[in-house]
This record gives C-alpha cells, structure tokens and sequence, in this order.
C-alpha cells in the first residue's frame, strides 16, 4: 500500500517546477491539486465555479499501488493555492514533492492530522463517513480563507454537503442494526472503518495488514483465510476490485467454490459517481450480500 518515490525520479519530477505561479484567483477558478479524487470531489462539490481542481489519483482501473508521480505533478502544484492529500503513509509521495515545491501562501490540507490518524493506522480514512464530513469543513474554512469574496457559497455548499452525508450515515445505522457482529473477511484493509462502524467482525486482519504493508502473509494467516472460505465461518468476502495477484485470485476462486458471496470495493472514486453515490452503492452492495446469506 505504501507508495515509494525514489529521490532520482523525485528530482526529475521537479526539476524546472520550483518557481512558483501567481497568486490571484483565476478566472477559470481557484487551483486545487487533491492527491486522491475523492478529495477532489469534495473540493469541486464545496468550491463550485469558483475551484478548478486536478485530482492526480483518478482512475479506478489502475492500480494506485503501482502509481508514480509525473512532471504534470509538478506544474499543478507549483500552481495550486490549495492542496489536500490523504496522509497515514497513503501518499507519501505527495509529501515528498510538497516539501520540494515550497509556499508560503498555499494551504495544505491532511485529512490524517484532522482526523489524529498517525502512519502504521489504516489509511483509508474516506471509507468513514464523519472524516469526510471534517475534511469538508476544513475545506470549506480554507477555500473562504483564500476567496473571502465567496464566503457565504462556500458555507451554503458545505451545509449542502453535510446534509447529504445523511443518507449514507442512515444507511449505516441501518445495517448495523441489521448485521452487527456478522463475521466477513477482506483481502485487503480498504473497507475497515466503514465494516467498523457497521459493526461487522473483521477476521484475517494480519493477512489484510501484510498485503497493506507490501509484506508477504504468513502461511498460517493464509491458511486460517482459506479455511474460513472453506468451511464458510464468514458470509462475505470484501475485496479490492483494483489489485489482483495470485494470492487474491486464489482466495476469490475459493469464495466462489464455497459460494460465500463477493463484494467488491474500490480505493479510487468511479469516474461517473460522487462520493456519496459511490459509498452509497457499495454499502447496497453489501447489504444485499449479507442479507442473501445470514446463515454461512
């Protein structure tokens, strides 16, 4: 999960771009670079016409594993008037490049330092549903601090956008209520806060931890994953439509042959879907698995 910049490419990245653009708000809008699109969402959903916002990881075919940073990286943040990124060692490649393209007036938003999450926690902090809701409201406070001009629209979206999390909070009590300590599994962490707050009990976290920290699990972590398909202890199976290798595969073919029912989720925002609709989805997606097996 850990995605490594060497210095070399670094540089080349950033050579030519520490020379920074000027300030004054654009008439296209405000430049935003937010490392994750979701994050870019929110900006363009509380920024309106006032943002132009570049999401550098936004394709849900690609591996964001296996992402590296290009010299258009470079141009949009020696740009940007606000940043946001995700922190927790999602993307410390964004850090990197930050710390090499310095300014005084930019204003950098880590999802991570708002919600005290540290490195070494799951760093998928937009599968909870409040940590979207306090990124908002420093999105909201940063983009009125940069255009004071637009202070009462970005507050009026940002009222809009807390209200529309509702649903999905809904959603989620709903199923807690309904599934609170069912049992299910996940080849890797991408869904844990939100299977967290719907109250499910994870199993196979070393095996998920091992595939997050790019190590390799242990052959009893595999074989505990592969008997609770097996002999059906769990009654879904999560996992991350982005990355497949040899491992995953195996344990999806397992799932299958056991028929305990597959959900997959994503790390990246579908191309064609808010953030709300696209949690919104996977959580229908879920809940419909869940209920079509409540007894594995």
């Amino acid at each position: 999960m850990f995605r490594r910049l060497s210095l070399a490419f670094l540089s080349l990245v950033l050579c030519g771009f520490v020379s920074v653009a000027p300030r004054a708000v654009l008439a296209d809008g405000l430049p935003v670079v937010a490392a994750e699109n979701f994050y870019g969402d929110l900006v363009q959903q509380l920024g309106g016409p006032q943002v132009q916002v570049t999401s550098i990881l936004s394709n849900p075919d690609q591996d964001p594993h296996l992402f590296e940073a290009s010299p258009s990286t470079g141009r949009a943040l020696a740009a940007a008037r606000l940043v946001i990124l995700n922190g927790a060692d999602y993307d410390p490649w964004m850090e990197k490049l930050l710390q090499a393209t310095p300014s005084a007036d930019r204003v950098e938003i880590v999802v991570a330092d708002l919600v005290q999450a540290k490195s070494g926690d799951n760093p998928h902090l937009w599968y909870k549903v409040s940590n979207m809701a306090e990124a908002a409201k420093a999105v909201a406070a940063a983009l009125t601090r940069l255009d004071a001009s637009h202070a009462a629209d970005y507050q009026n979206r940002l009222s809009n956008f807390l209200s529309s999390l509702q649903p999905l909070s809904t959603k989620v009590a709903a199923m807690h209520q309904a599934y609170a300590g069912t049992p299910v599994t996940a080849t890797e962490p991408v869904f844990g806060y939100m299977a967290a707050d719907l109250g499910l009990d994870m199993r196979n976290e070393r095996f998920q931890l091992a595939v997050m920290n790019d190590t390799e699990p242990s052959a009893s972590d595999i074989g505990a994953f592969q008997n609770d398909l097996k002999q059906r202890k769990v009654h879904v199976l999560l996992f991350n439509q982005q990355t497949t290798d040899d491992l995953s595969q195996r344990l999806l073919d397992i799932a299958k042959e056991a028929k305990v029912p597959v959900v997959g989720v994503t790390e990246t925002e579908p191309a064609d879907r808010s953030y709300q609709e696209w949690m919104l989805q996977q959580l229908t997606a879920l809940d419909q698995a869940l209920g079509a097996n409540k007894q594995p």
